[in-house]
């Protein structure tokens, strides 16, 4: 025989709840309450308010816990954070100094001192989400020299076939110029 559903003293306060209710969330807590108590069970419940018998289970708890107020979990977040966000942006400053004196940040020295901060070991991956949540990308380096000279570079292209053929043999294959 199934025990006798607690929280009579809330039937009430859930029913008026209800009634102004504006969220399908609220609505289906409050009938969580409601409905164990009018003869269903909590597997019946479930099914009538769409949501498991656990679900039913622990928000019917909740409500009678706090006293009849509805209680939804705003879990999420960075729950297993090795710092908070000013503590990051506070350790990334030295690199960024170094960055704008022209060394370019590699992401193993990042690792090497993120894990000495810290005293303990720290996967390499969560040093890649450490830097893109504070916005810096990878820089790859142009695809010329800033100091090229294009034409420079045209002209040996021309003239490369003829220079190198002084030092091939005649019916050689060769990748020098291209």
């Amino acid at each position: 025989m199934a025990r006798t559903p607690k929280g009579e003293e809330f039937l009430d306060k859930a029913r008026e709840l209800l009634s102004k209710a504006k969220t399908i969330g609220e609505i289906r807590i409050y009938q969580a309450v409601i409905l164990p108590l009018e003869g269903l069970s909590l597997e019946q419940t479930a099914q009538a308010v769409g949501r498991s018998t656990g679900w039913v289970s622990r928000n019917r708890n909740a409500f009678i816990k706090a006293g009849g107020t509805i209680v939804i979990n705003k879990r999420g977040g960075r729950h297993h954070a090795n710092m908070t966000i000013e503590q990051e942006k506070e350790f990334l400053q030295s690199f960024a100094s170094k960055a704008s004196a022209g060394q370019i940040p590699v992401i193993g020295e990042i690792h090497k001192e993120l894990e000495k901060y810290l005293g303990r070991h720290v996967g390499l991956s969560s040093v890649y989400e450490l830097v893109h949540r504070h916005n810096w990308r990878k820089i790859v380096p142009d695809k010329r020299h800033v100091k090229a000279d294009v034409k420079k570079q045209e002209d040996w292209k021309k003239n490369c076939r003829r220079m190198w053929k002084k030092f091939v043999k005649i019916g050689q294959k060769t990748n020098i110029c291209e």
